[in-house]
């Protein structure tokens, strides 16, 4: 059974002047038409949840993130058709009234249940979905040459990358970030989120038809706040999503993600990180080959929309607004072809790291782990790779600190760069290939 069941949230003053993460927030519906559902929706709804359990209407209030002015015509309605029963409750306030379910609307309830099982916040309609997404688009955010330096502070970059990633994170495109293993793609990737000011809000779920489609999702979101009762609870404030995937991605994973048991559809990964970031890690080693999931996104990648398919074959158009990054190890053209490479718009190439930048890379380890840096440490490792056909790689000063300190915590003695521990991590860490 499919629930979703927000957080209550906390009341703030009427006067209470709207928070920075509350802008994009809609105000609260008036009237079960600015809802975009039904009268009978919403007495299903509210139907199913009373089959698991009976609430007080405060807590239906809560839980369903519909105003008690919006619930209380359909709580009577129910009442006067026999669907409910009230059993008083705590107090004199009808939000304290203890609402339980009959036969009769136990009936309607598994009825309800047979169609979707979803049990939670009500949904948004689709139409509001879509301008709420076009209204708080990426395309919004535009970063500056300090902001970049400043995000990226943590790693050592040259300037050109620099100016290469700006224009790319502003233009709001699909990126290509190419080259060898270790020189920090994915950590430059997971930093653009960081980029990405502000706040969007994102439905509980949709409604398209008779369909639900649920699209907050607890692992991939960051809630910022709980909307007080000015604002419409069906939507969560959330920082601009990061969502990354690998080699698990498959195409099916790409549309609605359809449960049998529960008949509620999950977006899939590009829905989530709208707004945001969506990282496809290891591009190239995916099941699916890089022309079928290139094919999968010609569209999106042209006119900013995409296609879904419910389960009972209705199509449905999403705005596709996001910033997508490819990572991989693989050169662009070993991977697609030119008219692929088109519509993706930046290509980046991240370089290893010159003798400089990586003896300031382990300078920065030695630094973060209390091990007293000597430059000479940097020219033993360079020497090492060098007779081996090695090449250097942004994350060797990383790994190698590790087994350093390893080695050293077996030997009894402290973690220091001598010869002998430094010889004993690069023999431990290194294959000469």
């Amino acid at each position: 059974m499919a629930t979703a069941v927000p957080t209550a949230a906390a009341p703030a003053p009427a006067q209470a002047a709207p928070r920075p993460a509350e802008a994009s927030a809609p105000l609260a519906p008036a009237t079960i038409e600015e809802t975009g559902l039904t009268s009978a929706f919403v007495a299903d709804l509210t139907l199913k949840l009373l089959y698991q359990r009976a609430t007080t209407a405060a807590e239906l209030v809560q839980i369903l993130c519909l105003p008690l002015k919006i619930l209380q015509p359909v709580l009577d309605f129910c009442k006067t058709e026999h669907l409910v029963e009230v059993k008083g409750g705590a107090g004199v306030t009808a939000s304290t009234y203890v609402y339980m379910i009959t036969e009769k609307g136990a009936t309607r309830a598994k009825e309800a249940m047979a169609r979707n099982g979803y049990v939670g916040a009500a949904p948004v309609p689709l139409a509001a979905y879509v301008t709420r997404v076009r209204a708080q688009s990426v395309g919004a955010v535009q970063v500056t040459l300090e902001g970049l330096r400043k995000a990226l502070a943590h790693l050592v970059l040259p300037d050109l990358t620099l100016r290469q990633l700006g224009p790319a994170i502003n233009s709001a495109q699909s990126i290509f970030l190419f080259g060898p293993p270790g020189t920090g793609k994915s950590t430059i990737s997971k930093a653009l989120a960081t980029m990405l000011q502000g706040s969007i809000v994102v439905p509980y779920a949709i409604l398209v038809g008779q369909q639900i489609i649920r699209v907050y999702d607890a692992s991939r979101h960051r809630p910022l706040i709980e909307l007080d009762a000015r604002f419409d609870r069906r939507w969560v404030p959330v920082s601009r999503p990061f969502v990354e995937v690998g080699g698990e991605l498959t195409l099916e994973d790409l549309d609605l993600v359809f449960d049998p048991n529960s008949k509620v559809h999950e977006a899939p990964f590009q829905m989530k990180a709208s707004g945001g970031v969506l990282l496809i890690d290891d591009f190239g080693r995916q099941r699916a080959s890089p022309d079928q999931l290139l094919n999968r996104w010609i569209v999106p990648l042209d006119r900013d929309v995409d296609f879904l398919t419910t389960s009972d074959g209705r199509k449905i158009e999403v705005p596709f607004d996001v910033l997508l990054v490819f990572a991989t190890n693989r050169t662009p053209s070993s991977l697609v072809d030119e008219a692929f490479l088109r519509r993706i718009q930046y290509k980046i190439e991240i370089k290893p790291p010159t003798p400089e930048e990586f003896m300031e890379i382990l300078r920065r380890v030695c630094a973060q782990q209390k091990i007293t840096f000597y430059p000479k440490a940097a020219e033993w490792i360079a020497k090492y790779c060098l007779e081996r056909n090695i090449s250097l790689r942004s994350c060797h000063p990383r790994d190698l600190m590790q087994h350093l300190g390893a080695a050293a915590r077996f030997l009894g003695k402290p973690a220091e760069l001598t010869p002998e521990l430094v010889q004993l991590a690069c023999e431990t860490y290194f294959v000469a290939i």
